[in-house]
């Protein structure tokens, strides 16, 4: 017998101030679970990851249930940029080095198409999220940082991806600023309203039968017979396949879930819609920004002229307004003219970091599932994850992506020391370079 508790349902910021929730398309109604139910299968967490999973199968005709502690997109799948950017962090050579030629091109072509997954997925299900597929460019923030991204730019270009070197003028013109002086562009990413996208992906599972409750924290999953139990406060739902998709808001969940990946808080401020000239001299390509800075900055317009910008933050789920005045003075240091204009938005979220720096996808016991660990590449993989994961599960097969078991990080529970210790080293690191 298996047994958890879960505190996921304490987890999380304060979210009225978020650009998010205060523009996102309606979320669907649901309700607690109450009682028995049964199913095919159970999901735990109502993100990407689980909703992909219970949309493929609910499709094929399966029963499914998603439970979710929150409210539908509750963790990081409602609190990231919206940035969907193709690709893992390690580049396409990294990928067959480590996995060899055959299974390592198999792996670049499934995590490639990750972002053209996604936006195929919102154009079928008619998902309203404000989806642009209008590219992603990384701008180098050291010489030596330039000589990493035209190396993957070229990595990718070999594989026939539409990327694109930049530099000076040109890197200027499609960024609005001038400083940066190296980047690449992949045409193949965009930008969408994440809390509107997942809220999507829940209501087109719902169309298919998939039934989700929200507000129903797990107590306690446990394995009778051939079935799992995922017990609520209120209620209990049964299957014989069951699928763990709460990666970085996992919390007593599932004791491999938590040692498995380090967590680090990922913080974001907008302005209000800004004027319509300053507006055009802002990344007037239209594409979204992530820098290579160890501690990275990644911005963006989004659908009505907001500018969003996000950075990591601390180790532990408080943040101070010093993190978000740093941010707003990144931007001004980039576009002078916002730090005339007001930013009323501000919120924050966990971002999963593996060992490796890959995704995990792993079987936790018979017939039970977890995908964890996208290490700030959530939209793309963890959409395609849960895909990928329910088109197994549909046709009894393994799945695309490489399975592995969940290992503990050593000196796990020196964690948050540690992670503290490491990003004042990566803030040193940036300043120098």
């Amino acid at each position: 017998m298996v047994s958890a508790t879960s505190a996921v349902n304490a987890s999380g910021s304060d979210q009225r101030r978020s650009l998010w929730h205060a523009t996102a398309a309606t979320a669907p109604t649901t309700a607690t679970l109450e009682g028995r139910a049964e199913a095919d299968l159970v999901v735990v967490g109502a993100g990407y990851t689980g909703l992909s999973c219970a949309l493929t199968l609910a499709e094929a005709g399966r029963e499914v249930i998603v439970l979710e502690a929150g409210e539908i997109g509750h963790g990081a799948s409602g609190r990231n940029g919206g940035q969907v950017i193709p690709g893992l962090k390690h580049d396409p050579d990294d990928l067959v080095a480590r996995f060899g030629r055959d299974r390592g091109e198999a792996l670049v072509g499934l995590v490639g198409g990750a972002a053209d997954r996604v936006f195929a997925l919102i154009a079928k299900y008619r998902i309203d999220c404000a989806a642009r597929q209008c590219g992603w460019i990384q701008p180098a923030h050291s010489a030596a940082a330039a000589q990493t991204i035209f190396a993957r730019a070229r990595q990718w270009s070999a594989r026939r991806a539409p990327v694109e070197l930049l530099a000076g003028d040109r890197l200027a013109l499609l960024l609005g600023t001038d400083v940066y002086v190296a980047g690449w562009l992949d045409r193949r990413a965009g930008a969408l309203q994440p809390l509107s996208y997942v809220r999507g992906l829940a209501r087109a599972a719902m169309t298919h039968g998939a039934r989700i409750h929200t507000g129903s924290a797990i107590t306690r999953i446990v394995r009778e017979k051939e079935e799992w139990v995922a017990a609520s406060a209120h209620g209990e739902a049964r299957a014989r396949q069951l699928v763990l998709a709460t990666d970085a808001y996992s919390g007593a969940l599932w004791s491999e879930l938590v040692t498995n990946q380090v967590l680090v808080t990922s913080v974001q401020t907008a302005t209000g819609p800004l004027p319509e000239a300053l507006r055009r001299t802002i990344l007037p390509g239209g594409t979204v920004v992530s820098d290579t800075r160890k501690l990275l900055y990644y911005f963006r317009l989004d659908a009505e002229g907001r500018f969003v910008i996000g950075g990591r933050g601390s180790v532990t789920d408080t943040v101070s307004d010093s993190v978000y005045a740093a941010l707003r003075r990144a931007a001004a240091r980039m576009f002078p003219p916002l730090a005339r204009v007001p930013w009323p938005y501000r919120w924050y979220g966990r971002v999963g970091l593996t060992r490796d720096w890959l995704p995990h996808l792993a079987e936790v016991g018979t017939g039970a599932w977890a995908a964890l660990g996208y290490c700030g590449r959530g939209v793309a993989m963890a959409t395609t994850m849960g895909l990928l994961l329910g088109e197994a599960l549909r046709d009894r097969r393994e799945p695309a992506y490489p399975v592995a078991a969940l290992k503990a990080i050593p000196l796990h529970s020196l964690r948050v020391p540690l992670l503290q210790a490491g990003i004042a080293y990566y803030r040193v690191l940036d300043a120098i370079s």
